[in-house]
């Protein structure tokens, strides 16, 4: 039976039987470092197209490592405690993201008003669309005609994950109460296929580009296979011949997903006007690159002491993606619409508004993003989460972050 409270808590009346596979344990600094890849991908398809046309698939990178992570987040909640403590959920969520994202809002909306005449002036009207994470809906008609974003463009990726956000807490608890983990794992497999089948309708009826690119359903089964992939990992244990079956395969399948979306970031076009390979692309292209983007976090978690792992955990990488990923994503579109009209040089404008990126997203971490998360955590775990630690299993315990 479903217990629901009013501080939003949701639990079963036993602890659930799902097993701790380890596999999951601890703070994955390759995922990290895979962040940061992912990340200079983007950056560069926005700034310099031309040097990484396929720069855009980061975005599909990051889909699927969300669904991956949040997915773990809940199940080991679930796992510790037997519980899912939902208003909890949601404020570490806005506590994680909206305090830099509000910053950013605010800082360009300030210069904007003081230097109309700037890279930021005019912004003002996509500052609301972008802080209530609806700026996918506004890019494709839903409130009007439609809008670029501009500054805040990059924002409709935000806005589809906090959608996400929403729905698969409650949807994942449902089904793990009537059935087995594995069994919920193949569900969730079944879920991105059926959206991968309306995306695949969409495209046949004629929908538009834009409806295509920004619908949150139209993305969501690359959310999906990350969240099938966790709990495919959370429901096996090591040593057994699941989990030898699936490191065999990712050894020989990882390196061919490494490569192939390594050479798709320099050679892979989005196609934007009608023809075959834009029926062929958006039918099922977001898909396959998420994919590979599991078949590559499958492998990294699996295999933590293969050269991939080790190259992507490795400081220089693993560090920016842990503490920067999020204000570099963030703040390199409104970096470069700064600096536009200042530097007509294009090399000279790209290193300055990488300069400026890490800069302001040093600047955000430090002052606005890890401050207000720590004291959002403290204030939530104390009442929330040490009572609980009682019923806790020492394994879980000690397993650390994820």
């Amino acid at each position: 039976m479903v217990i629901r409270s009013s501080s939003g808590i949701i639990s079963d009346q036993k602890r659930p039987s799902v097993p701790d596979s380890g596999l999951v344990s601890g703070r994955k600094h390759a995922l990290d470092g895979l962040r940061t890849v992912a990340v200079i991908g983007v950056f560069f398809f926005h700034v310099a197209t031309e040097l990484l046309p396929g720069g855009f698939i980061g975005v599909d990178v990051f889909f699927t490592l969300s669904g991956f992570v949040i997915t773990l987040l809940i199940m080991k909640e679930r796992l510790a405690t037997g519980r899912l403590r939902l208003g909890v959920f949601y404020c570490k969520r806005l506590a994680r993201l909206w305090p830099a994202l509000l910053a950013v809002c605010a800082v360009i909306l300030t210069v904007g008003f003081i230097f109309p005449a700037s890279g930021w002036g005019g912004q003002a009207g996509f500052v609301l669309p972008a802080a209530a994470y609806v700026m996918n809906f506004a890019r494709f008609d839903v409130f009007g005609e439609s809008i670029t974003g501009e500054t805040l463009g990059p924002t409709w990726t935000l806005a589809v994950e906090e959608q996400f956000y929403l729905v698969w807490p409650l949807l994942l608890l449902v089904m793990l109460r009537f059935w087995r983990v594995r069994t919920v794992a193949w569900a969730t497999a079944g879920l991105a296929l059926a959206f991968l089948v309306e995306r695949f309708v969409l495209v046949m009826a004629g929908a538009p580009l834009n409806r295509l690119y920004n619908g949150p359903d139209t993305r969501a089964d690359e959310l999906l296979i990350g969240c099938a992939l966790a709990l495919l990992f959370i429901s096996i244990r090591p040593g057994s011949t699941l989990h030898g079956a699936l490191q065999s395969a990712g050894r020989w399948a990882a390196p061919g997903a490494a490569l192939t979306l390594a050479a798709a970031l320099f050679l892979l076009k989005e196609p934007h006007a009608e023809s075959p390979w834009f029926t062929a692309f958006w039918a099922v292209g977001p898909t396959v690159l998420s994919l590979l983007s599991a078949t590559l976090i499958g492998s990294l978690v699996l295999q933590p002491a293969g050269f991939m792992s080790r190259f992507l955990s490795h400081p220089w990488l693993a560090g920016p993606g842990r503490d920067l990923s999020y204000g570099m994503y963030l703040w390199h579109i409104p970096a470069y619409l700064l600096l536009m009209p200042l530097i007509p040089q294009l090399p000279l404008r790209v290193a300055l508004t990488a300069a400026l990126t890490v800069l302001l997203s040093y600047a955000s971490f430090r002052l606005v993003e890890r401050p207000l998360r720590g004291w959002a955590s403290k204030r939530l775990e104390v009442k929330h989460v040490r009572p609980a630690r009682e019923n806790m299993p020492e394994r879980v315990l000690v397993s650390g972050r994820i």
